[in-house]
């Protein structure tokens, strides 16, 4: 059986490594593996730290690239791919754009697909934009569902969904943070992190409490971002015990009011985006972790970290339920995160 694994930013090679590795390991499969680099920086460095070597590297990202732009290269590139590869099942993961062009074009060639963390929903088609259509598409254009929790199971046959063709697997960026969190739990990789972050970063850890901060969803783009920012001044200014440290996400719309507002804050980092192994131990010494991601809605807790999820909605309501995080971003963000973490 031939599996083509497609997927185009870090998120997605994240959470698919775990997946990609056990394919490789297995006699009746033949794995091969497409990117479409619809995030090439972001991306590269994942590939790298997982040791997984793409078959096909589409290389799409443009600057200034939109959700067309992306959509129409991603369809015609990936048309070519699967006829050469005539593939048994296209395995797709998540809510991008890459996931819903290659399902797409799957579809359009009659080809099986399979949708790795199938079914998240927030039944609200803006938020988040454009992940929560995405991921609705494909599942409707999907064979076989797998879904992280009973949660997303439960969605899918609320859906029409034949349970037979569903699993619930887990969440395949857990397997991904454990394994980074083992090879980093010797003392001295903690050492050589901890001076990663004091030469490169001017970062000390212990002294204050870090809040860790990531911020890139479409519908926060301007005024939303604009009202995270002034929270976040906020917490800097009332705060003397508390430093925020805040990886910025490459693209410009997220990035701009950022550095307008926070910019010249005392006790706010602003650095770049960090390798995935560096994001995990900076995660690992928060007191507080502020985000609009999905992935790291579900990585913070199992590192025992409280969450504030700066969205309106949220498709992963697991952790809500169980006291680990909590939504919203309509109040004074401050207000919130003083709510939200615990001494």
């Amino acid at each position: 059986m031939k599996v083509l694994t497609v997927f185009g930013t870090r998120p997605e090679a994240i959470k698919l490594a775990p997946v990609i590795k056990e394919l490789e390991k297995s006699r009746v499969i033949d794995s091969r593996v497409c990117v479409t680099a619809q995030h090439r920086e972001m991306l590269d460095q994942v590939l790298q730290l997982f040791g997984i070597e793409c078959d096909w590297d589409l290389d799409l990202m443009r600057k200034g690239q939109s959700l067309f732009d992306v959509t129409a290269r991603a369809l015609r590139s990936l048309r070519r791919v699967l006829e050469r590869e005539k593939p048994d099942i296209v395995l797709v993961q998540g809510d991008t754009t890459t996931a819903f062009a290659a399902s797409l074009a799957s579809y359009y060639l009659k080809m099986k697909i399979g949708h790795v963390e199938a079914g998240l929903r927030t039944n609200d088609k803006f938020h988040p934009f454009p992940e929560e259509m995405n991921r609705k598409l494909v599942d409707s254009l999907c064979d076989f569902w797998f879904a992280p929790t009973p949660s997303a199971r439960d969605n899918l046959l609320r859906e029409g969904v034949c349970r037979e063709r569903i699993a619930v697997t887990g969440n395949t960026v857990i397997d991904a943070l454990l394994w980074i969190s083992h090879v980093q739990a010797m003392p001295s990789t903690q050492e050589v992190l901890e001076r990663v972050f004091h030469e490169r970063y001017g970062v000390s850890f212990g002294k204050k409490r870090t809040i860790v901060v990531t911020g890139h969803r479409r519908e926060s783009f301007g005024e939303g971002f604009e009202h995270i920012c002034e929270g976040l001044k906020m917490i800097a200014d009332k705060n003397d015990d508390v430093q925020i440290i805040y990886p910025l996400h490459l693209n410009p719309n997220a990035r701009e009011p950022v550095y307008r507002i926070l910019g010249d804050t005392e006790d706010i980092r602003l650095i770049e985006p960090l390798d995935y192994s560096l994001f995990v131990f900076l995660m690992e010494q928060a007191y507080l972790v502020l985000t609009d991601s999905g992935g790291i809605q579900e990585e913070a807790p199992s590192l025992g970290k409280p969450v504030l999820v700066m969205r309106e909605k949220t498709e992963r309501p697991e952790a809500v339920e169980a006291g680990t995080a909590k939504v919203g971003r309509d109040r004074p963000l401050a207000d919130t995160c003083r709510d939200s973490a615990t001494p």
